[in-house]
This record gives structure tokens, C-alpha cells and sequence, in this order.
């Protein structure tokens, strides 16, 4: 089967710089629903339009198409004592970019802590970075109506839905992904 709008694709990845540093390689298959479901980066699935079960590549994808250029209007100092205790690097938090429309919030990532003064960057850790895939088609199946009514794939390496869904339990480790920042 080809890839081509509402199939699912599984791809073997490696991810690094643009000098061949390796940034991630991924454990399980990356699942996607393609056709314009925003499930990866546009680049990726247009490179990979067409192709089947089989097909290796190495494709690389410049800042503006993957996270966009690094934005130093998106770093902030704040006051340790606005964060909550404890605090870590690595940490991350919800809030306002300055001079952003009120409805886009932005995720700041903590990059370093001083005494009493806490560095927030709201770029994606990727941004200005030209970025290598090594790509290796795996499986291609059609999607089904529910996933393409939800736009993302289920089961296995996708999103589940189910009795669990809505608790505030959450995954552990998820008091660090977003706290609000005002």
C-alpha cells in the first residue's frame, strides 16, 4: 500500500543535527495519520507521499520548516519567588509571550536559576535548528473512520480513548509539563 491522504504510517526514525549529532532515536516506530493532520512535520509527509513499506531516507528539514527560528523575544527572567517550590531545570510552565495575542498561550521550558532570578525560554528546544530524519517506512495500513473523524491514530503507539480519559491523574511526571504563568 502506498502512503497517500487517511493511511496510517509507521516510521523507524533517527533524528540529529545538521553535523550528524544525534538528538533522538526512537525506541518504537513513530504513528501517524497522514494527509494534513498535523501529526509531524509537514516536510516529513510530503516527503514520504507516495512511498511504501520498504522506502529508507535521509531528509533534512531547515528551521523555518520544522520549529521555526529562535526566538530571543521569547526568553524572560523572572523572579524565583513567582515559580513554585520545589524548582528544577527542565522544568515547564504556560504563560504569556510578550506582546503575543491573549488567546496563544506559550510553553516556557526553565534553562537556568540563579539565587533569585529564573530564565524561562518559550522556544521549542529545536528551534534554529536545521534537523536530520533517517527515515524507514515500516507499515502502511488505511486508516479507520474513527481516526480520521479524530484526526490521529489509535491503538498501538497512538492515542487511546477510554474510561481512563479526563482523570486528573495524569502520567507521572506531569506536574512538571504546565503550570500557569501570569
Amino acid at each position: 500500500m502506498k502512503i497517500a491522504k487517511n493511511t496510517v504510517v509507521s516510521v523507524n526514525y533517527k533524528l540529529s543535527d545538521a553535523q550528524n549529532n544525534l538528538i533522538e532515536e526512537g525506541a518504537q516506530p513513530m504513528v501517524y495519520l497522514h494527509g494534513g493532520y498535523e501529526n509531524t512535520l509537514p516536510k516529513i509527509e510530503e516527503h514520504l507521499d507516495g512511498k511504501e513499506v520498504g522506502f529508507n531516507s535521509t531528509l533534512q528539514i531547515e528551521p523555518e520548516d520544522a520549529f521555526g527560528d529562535y526566538d530571543a523575544e521569547l526568553v524572560k527572567v523572572e523572579e524565583r519567588a513567582r515559580l513554585p517550590e520545589p524548582i528544577e531545570v527542565g522544568m515547564q510552565f504556560e504563560g504569556m509571550a510578550d506582546g503575543a495575542p491573549d488567546d496563544e498561550p506559550v510553553i516556557f521550558t526553565v534553562t537556568e536559576i540563579a539565587d533569585d532570578k529564573v530564565v524561562l525560554d518559550g522556544n521549542h528546544p529545536l528551534a534554529g535548528m536545521a534537523l536530520r530524519f533517517e527515515l524507514s517506512v515500516v507499515d502502511v495500513r488505511a486508516a479507520t473512520d474513527e481516526e480520521i473523524a479524530h484526526g490521529h491514530v489509535h491503538g498501538a503507539h497512538g492515542h487511546h480513548h477510554g474510561e481512563d480519559e479526563g482523570d486528573d491523574e495524569g502520567e507521572a511526571g506531569d506536574q512538571f509539563r504546565s503550570q500557569p504563568l501570569h
